[in-house]
């Protein structure tokens, strides 16, 4: 369990993280997200006694990370997959750092395996793709059998079938009982991989709560309709107390409604539906819409945005 009460960070007078209050539980996957600069990077830092909180307090476990006697085997962490000697194979990175931790030297071997890189383990880290690093970070974090994982963007520069690899790595490390906490851009990616969500903006915690409940408090959900008797169903849901939107392209909307309630209507009535969709709310759309407020950084599209080809022989300034 990894449990932050205020937990605040300033640098001069810049606050990092702000009066942060959270626990992270075993058992389930949360995700850790909020826009660039919300203090995501410098929370988890202070997590593992990288950077120390200006006020506030972490522990894991109920013991602060400064000490446990042997972090690895408590917790195992991904923040930095280019944090490896490049002159270093995969295989003497993860001896050293089993070796200063008491873990049995077998477990090299182990993780490895589980990494899928035992093939390339006498090879140089410096040779190794983003991927491949991210794998040995990985294995690196796996490498104690820790009772807590804690990863930041670890799908960065994995294919797809690693994608899917650490997806369910994941959830079966937290099947386990495990506590798992993991920090990502990717909003498709948690939708598939998160239970719970702890979303924080400048700083500044913004939600904690289920992924379902994020998503039904942010993000708006409906029925789509479309029937060739359109007049006459509109009047069979208005009767029936049902509020409707008219969208593009003779479509009907219902925010919130049950598709059911609505298909059994129009079957007691007679009307053909050409179209009985639910449309369900995504994790990027709840994401945007409660952190809009809070984004440090905004790109702007459009023509004074995107250089124009001014010729061959114009230079820029």
């Amino acid at each position: 369990m990894i449990e932050l009460e205020g937990l605040t960070k300033r640098y001069g007078g810049t606050v990092a993280v702000d009066h942060l209050t959270f626990t992270v539980r075993p058992g389930v996957v949360p995700g850790f997200l909020g826009p660039n600069g919300a203090g995501k990077s410098t929370t988890m830092r202070m997590i593992l006694g990288l950077d120390h909180p200006t006020a506030g307090d972490v522990r894991i476990d109920g013991t602060h990370y400064d000490r446990l006697k042997d972090p690895l085997t408590c917790i195992g962490a991904l923040l930095d997959a280019k944090a490896v000697h490049g002159g270093r194979s995969a295989y003497h990175h993860l001896l050293w750092l089993a070796q200063s931790n008491g873990i049995p030297s077998r477990r090299v071997a182990e993780v490895l395996e589980t990494v899928g890189l035992t093939a390339v383990a006498r090879k140089k880290a410096k040779g190794f793709s983003y991927g491949m690093g991210q794998r040995l970070g990985i294995a690196a974090a796996l490498l104690g059998d820790p009772r807590i994982v804690m990863f930041d963007e670890p799908v960065n520069g994995l294919d797809p079938e690693g994608i899917h690899w650490i997806r369910n790595l994941m959830k079966a490390l937290a099947a386990q009982g495990r506590t798992v906490f993991v920090s990502s851009h990717l909003m498709s990616e948690m939708a598939l991989t998160a239970d719970h969500l702890v979303v924080i903006g400048r700083g500044r915690l913004l939600a904690d709560t289920s992924m379902a409940d994020f998503i039904r408090a942010n993000a708006r959900s409906y029925v789509r309709i479309r029937s060739p008797q359109r007049e006459r169903l509109l009047d069979v849901l208005h009767q029936a107390g049902i509020t409707v939107v008219e969208a593009g392209g003779g479509a009907l909307e219902v925010a919130g409604g049950k598709a059911e309630r609505i298909g059994e209507l129009a079957a007691r009535h007679g009307l053909v539906l050409h179209e009985l969709s639910p449309r369900q709310a995504s994790l990027e759309e709840a994401f945007m819409q409660l952190t809009a407020d809070t984004v440090e950084y905004h790109a702007h599209a459009g023509p004074a945005a995107v250089p124009q080809d001014r010729g061959a022989g114009w230079k820029g300034a």
